[in-house]
């Protein structure tokens, strides 16, 4: 199994527990935007997408970088990877708890058919 900075991981997870930091990562999975694109179908202002982004930046889910007066954000594809491993591991994980808990269901219900 791979090992987890246990700090790494709580930063994603505060990020994605936020519907409109997701739907900003939503939209970055279409490729790069400034935070200007970011903020256009929230109706909010700048400042508080600006607080979206660094908190997305925080937790490594998102790099940013300043070319000229515009601040261009694009997906770290490594961090959203680490994040999908982590999950990927716990859901092998369960299903194989809950296939050896289907055979034990079924075994219980034929010796009760007996």
């Amino acid at each position: 199994m791979i090992e987890y900075s246990e700090q790494q991981l709580d930063k994603a997870f505060h990020a994605l527990a936020d519907a409109t930091r997701r739907g900003m990562l939503e939209r970055l999975s279409r490729g790069p935007a400034s935070v200007s694109e970011l903020a256009e179908p929230y109706g909010t202002s700048l400042a508080a997408i600006h607080q979206h982004v660094q908190v997305l930046e925080a937790s490594g889910l998102v790099v940013t970088e300043k070319r000229g007066r515009v601040r261009e954000c694009r997906i770290s594809s490594e961090a959203v990877q680490r994040v999908e491993n982590w999950l990927s591991e716990r859901r092998v994980l369960w299903e194989s708890r809950f296939d050896r808990l289907g055979k034990l269901l079924e075994n219980d219900e034929r010796k009760g058919d007996e």
